[in-house]
């Protein structure tokens, strides 16, 4: 096996090994499967905390808006999460191009609206949660905390998002990535945003940065990608132009699959830095 394959499968395979070998006592429960619409993508796990009113931390893969899954995005977190104290939500939602990138944060909002109806059931509380994403995960994560239009539409209050924390995003300003793109990356931004200059401004959490906002950003940006490290620098600006807390952070040696498969896993930094962050703002 070549050198670089055999690291992207450790990649993968590390973080489980670890999580399957925690005792039982520091495992997350079995999650509860949780429908929030009609299509067999517009389903969620969640992972109840060790008590009751904690808050709660959901989680949205990656994939370029048209890929990717719940399960093989959530790894190490609901062990991580859960045995810190909080609830824990992984949700899956519908792919482009069948549907628009708005659909799609359309679904994270109708998720944390049917996970809220069902809060007291679950056991955690409605009005204290984080959104964390990866990649795509992390536009969408951000444009629901930016866009008030979303949450507005599902029911949900702005001010139940207390954190959003981003990992390795790099389409928060949608025109200027593919203006500046390499060809690939141009080519899938098209497939998922079109070609229309409004849409993709409509589109862009840089562009929503002022207030009403979540209550306050984390930005991950791995160190050997610049598009993720201006747009995240820009991001952050602009949220704090508006009064809305936000601080970036560089992270050294991961690429950009790595910083998401590692989450929860010992001795990471950006776990370390992610859970600090959540406890800060989480809190009651």
């Amino acid at each position: 096996m070549k050198k670089n394959a055999f690291r992207k499968s450790l990649s993968i395979i590390v973080p489980v090994l670890l999580a399957a070998s925690l005792p039982p006592s520091v495992r997350a429960e079995p999650p509860v499967a949780v429908s929030y619409g009609a299509d067999p993508l517009q389903r969620l796990d969640f992972y109840p905390a060790r008590q009751r009113d904690a808050p709660l931390v959901i989680f949205i893969h990656g994939g370029a808006w048209m890929f990717g899954d719940k399960k093989d995005a959530t790894l190490a977190k609901p062990d991580f999460l859960t045995r810190n104290g909080f609830a824990f939500a992984s949700i899956d939602y519908r792919l482009a191009p069948a549907v628009s990138v708005a659909d799609e944060a359309r679904d994270v909002a109708k998720a944390i609206a049917t996970l809220r109806t069902r809060a007291s059931a679950l056991g955690f509380d409605p009005d204290r949660i984080a959104l964390v994403g990866h990649s795509a995960g992390a536009h969408l994560a951000a444009l629901v905390g930016t866009d008030p239009a979303y949450l507005e539409e599902a029911g949900v209050p702005m001010a139940a998002i207390r954190a959003v924390s981003l990992l390795d995003g790099a389409g928060y300003d949608v025109p200027r990535q593919i203006s500046e793109a390499g060809p690939l990356l141009r080519r899938l931004y098209l497939r998922a945003f079109g070609r229309d200059p409004a849409t993709q401004s409509a589109l862009s959490p840089m562009l929503h940065a002022a207030r009403p906002n979540a209550g306050a950003f984390q930005i991950f940006h791995v160190a050997a990608r610049a598009d993720s490290g201006a747009q995240a620098a820009e991001f952050a600006a602009a949220l704090a132009r508006a009064g809305t807390p936000a601080r970036t952070i560089t992270v050294e040696g991961r690429n950009h699959g790595q910083l998401n498969k590692m989450i929860g896993t010992p001795g990471d930094r950006s776990s370390a830095d992610l859970l600090a962050f959540l406890k800060e703002r989480l809190g009651r």
